[in-house]
């Protein structure tokens, strides 16, 4: 009973939220990535994009054949619930983003580029062109300004280094 209960939530879910990962995920690489298709179509995947985002307060940093650089689509345990992500941000594979989460550019339309294995807490901004390195836990609500290297747990307003990470354990 608990499968089909569960199943039965997640459909649900799905229909309520206006979100659906496997979906999302599959327009937006056909909308980014894919140059030579049916413009017609490529219009009506952005418009499903764009109306989940919409209803979740959120944006990936898509468009037509352009949009944030992602490795792996990112995992989202609360949904999009408040994600902005600009449009020029590379993101690595792996990577958790909480809600309320903006990677912001500056005036130069440079965004931040994140290594693989980061976590991004609930609220964290990050803005301009900033590296976070691979295996980075970023505190909730931090406000990054500067770049960060590999292994290490960063919080605060403005960001620092607060822990060092030994990934080897």
């Amino acid at each position: 009973m608990g499968i089909i209960k569960t199943c039965i939530i997640n459909f649900l879910q799905h229909r309520i939220q206006h979100y659906n990962p496997k979906k999302y995920w599959k327009y937006r690489e056909f909308v980014v990535n894919n140059n030579k298709s049916n413009k017609i179509l490529k219009y009506f995947y952005l418009y499903k994009i764009k109306k989940m985002d919409a209803f979740n307060n959120a944006s990936m940093g898509t468009n037509i054949n352009s949009g944030a650089n992602f490795k792996t689509p990112p995992i989202l345990p609360h949904g999009l619930n408040g994600i902005i992500i600009s449009y020029y941000a590379n993101i690595g594979a792996n990577v958790v983003i909480r809600q309320q989460v903006t990677i912001a550019q500056k005036d130069d339309n440079k965004a931040a580029t994140i290594g693989d294995n980061v976590v991004i807490g609930a609220g964290a901004r990050i803005i301009g062109g900033v590296k976070i390195g691979n295996n980075v836990i970023i505190g909730a609500n931090a406000v990054v300004t500067k770049d960060f290297p590999d292994n290490c747990v960063i919080a605060g307003v403005p960001a620092k280094i607060i822990k060092w990470r030994n990934i080897d354990e």
